[in-house]
């Protein structure tokens, strides 16, 4: 998989290729996946997004879907491409993970709003709260949902702070959800490999 900074249909794999290099690869997006996942008490789980994981879905979806037509290719990419972090950002997957059901239905009505609470707090810098939903608004007047898509948009000098090391905080301010922990060192030093500039 061929990292290029921008996807476009050329650079992706065709299927075979793709079914090839899956075989040999997968692990290694699996390991890397699993490196920029950060799970913020029981129930939130964020998986940050990179250029490795957005190709990594796209070639899924074109695989599954046995999509090969140059109008399929490009609406897999339109749907994924604006999750891939852009050089000021992190971008994620947020997920509110509940294997009750009933509880899960009890949880996102208590938590509206809950990924508008989040927030990635740098060292010595004020707080950075997520944007939320860009796509469409993922919530009602009687729950949230249970996945949303978030951007935590740095300004020069806390992108600098981030890769010169300072400590890094996620976490949630939402009154029914209150939780923050230090990302980990090794997850942190793969998220700042975002930030260009």
């Amino acid at each position: 998989m061929q990292l290029t900074g921008q996807i476009t249909p050329d650079s992706l794999m065709s299927l075979e290729a793709y079914t090839k290099w899956r075989k040999l690869h997968k692990p290694e997006v699996l390991a890397h996946r699993k490196l920029r996942s950060v799970h913020l008490g029981e129930n939130v789980h964020v998986q940050f997004e990179s250029e490795t994981t957005i190709r990594y879905q796209i070639q899924e979806m074109l695989r599954i879907e046995k999509v090969f037509e140059e109008e399929g290719i490009q609406q897999e990419i339109d749907a994924y491409a604006p999750l891939m972090p852009d050089g000021s950002n992190w971008k994620g997957t947020m997920m509110l993970e509940y294997t009750d059901i009933n509880e899960r239905k009890r949880e996102l009505a208590r938590l509206i709003s809950i990924e508008d609470r989040m927030f990635v707090e740098v060292e010595g810098h004020p707080r950075v709260y997520a944007i939320a939903d860009e796509d469409l608004d993922r919530e009602n007047d009687e729950k949230t949902s249970a996945v949303h898509f978030v951007r935590f948009e740095f300004n020069a000098a806390t992108k600098a702070a981030i890769q010169a090391g300072a400590a890094v905080k996620i976490g949630c301010d939402h009154t029914n959800y209150p939780a923050h922990m230090e990302i980990p060192a090794d997850t942190l030093a793969s998220l700042a490999g975002d930030l260009k500039g």
